[in-house]
C-alpha cells in the first residue's frame, strides 16, 4: 500500500506532481486521489491547467519505502473501471461531464 501519510499530505495541500511525457517535457499535475482495484492502487491526477478536463490515472508501482514509480496504464476496460470508482467516491461533490 502506497505511504497513506503521503498521500494525506498531498490530499490537504492540493499538491503538484511534477511528470515527465515521451518527449522529455515537464508537465504539472494536480494530485486528486488514490482509487484502490483488486489489490493495487493508482493514483488520479489533472494537469495543472485551468483548461486541463480530463484526469489521468497511473498504476502506483513502489520501488523501496520511499520511492515509487507511475505506469501508465493500456487497459481501457481497466482505466473505465478506475474512472467510475473515482466519480462514484465523488458523486454530488464533482460535476463530471
Amino acid at each position: 500500500m502506497a505511504n497513506e501519510e503521503i498521500f494525506e499530505e498531498m490530499e490537504n495541500e492540493g499538491t503538484l506532481i511534477t511528470l515527465e511525457d515521451e518527449e522529455g517535457n515537464e508537465i504539472d499535475f494536480e494530485f486528486l486521489d488514490i482509487v484502490e482495484h483488486e489489490g493495487e492502487e493508482y493514483i488520479v491526477l489533472i494537469e495543472n491547467d485551468e483548461e486541463a478536463d480530463e484526469v489521468v490515472i497511473l498504476k502506483i508501482n513502489p520501488i523501496d519505502e520511499d520511492t515509487e514509480e507511475y505506469l501508465s496504464i493500456e487497459d481501457d476496460e481497466l482505466l473505465n473501471t478506475l474512472f467510475e470508482k473515482f466519480k462514484a467516491k465523488y458523486e454530488g461533490d464533482i460535476t463530471f461531464e
